[in-house]
């Protein structure tokens, strides 16, 4: 009988599920920021970072790359400036080689219904006066950084380019 019960309560469950209960893990939320690097000395030239450590300032954990030359990053989805420290060398120990750059960016936010299983994506537009700030220091590593996609709708194109 407790099975017969069982059966009855699954099927009533699984009956009950709309297409819109589960969200399908293809379908795009929050995009991030997609970076791409490149030979300052020959702007057209891809360049592969040896070692990126990324972080927020005041989180005790971020993202680390290596040997590639094209990372995504997120962008804060409740306010419309996200600080991040590029970190030379930062994934890799010694920290005494360590070079860090802040770079600041500046955007405005629009929230889109997804589904109601996905919720929200909040997609980001980089402003147009100021989209991109890299905070002078006496051993900046990153020499330019060139908006090429001010929109930030999905993951499928290079929205920033940095020369180093």
């Amino acid at each position: 009988m407790k099975q017969l019960s069982l059966l009855l309560v699954l099927s009533i469950f699984f009956s009950s599920c709309e297409k819109d209960d589960i969200c399908d893990a293809n379908t795009p939320t929050t995009p991030k920021v997609v970076i791409e690097f490149y030979d300052v000395a020959n702007p057209t030239t891809l360049k592969n970072l040896t070692s990126l450590g990324i972080i927020a300032p005041g989180f005790t954990n971020g993202f680390e790359f290596t040997a590639t030359s094209k990372i995504k990053v997120p962008l804060k989805t409740f306010q419309d400036t996200s600080i991040l420290h590029f970190i030379q060398n930062g994934s890799m120990d010694p920290t005494s080689d360590d070079n860090l750059d802040e770079i600041t960016f500046n955007y405005s936010r629009k929230t889109v219904f997804v589904s109601r299983a996905c919720g929200f994506k909040t997609l980001f537009t980089l402003n147009t006066t100021n989209p991109i700030t890299v905070t002078p220091d006496s051993n900046n590593w990153i020499q330019s950084v060139i908006v090429s996609q001010p929109n930030i709708e999905n993951e499928d194109e290079t929205h920033i380019k940095i020369y180093f």
